[in-house]
């Protein structure tokens, strides 16, 4: 059994990343970039990079392909574009790369350091409101909010 963070460090031995400022260069040198946030509604409705299209993780291989109810066409003729995937950290965008290069993407990469680092590098985020979310909104909202049934047992 391996866990979580192990699952994530051994998929990125096989998935490409891209930091915060760099796709900030491929978004001005390439206007047919995807970026793809596949974190939940909820997550993307508060904040996401601008242009960017929503695919939650769990439809992520359903939504990819041709003749499922959960189809994103734009996402289905994506695979000889360059994608960026985001999510909060840089975990399921990770995951979500490895699934999307079996699926035959070609230029797929995740975001290291997710929207987190985005924040942090100070770019922009937006509301499904199409406002400019505010900065101490988006530091709250990333900063790690563990309740205590979440945290590992200790011996």
């Amino acid at each position: 059994m391996v866990s979580y963070r192990e699952l994530v460090k051994n998929c990125l031995l096989e998935v490409k990343e891209i930091m915060p400022w760099d796709l900030v260069a491929r978004m001005e040198e390439n206007p047919d970039l995807l970026i793809l946030d596949v974190r939940e509604p909820y997550e993307f409705d508060s904040l996401h990079i601008k242009g960017s299209i929503n695919v939650p993780r769990g439809i992520l291989e359903s939504a990819s392909e041709w003749d499922y109810e959960d189809t994103v066409p734009v996402l289905v003729q994506a695979r000889k574009r360059e994608v960026v995937v985001v999510c909060r950290s840089g975990s399921r965008s990770a995951l979500a790369v490895q699934s999307m290069q079996l699926l035959g993407y070609e230029h797929a990469f995740s975001l290291r350091t997710g929207l987190r680092g985005w924040n942090d590098y100070e770019e922009s985020l937006w509301s499904s409101a199409g406002t400019l979310v505010d900065e101490a909104y988006a530091d709250d909202y990333f900063t790690v909010k563990l309740r205590s049934d979440q945290k590992a047992p200790r011996p």
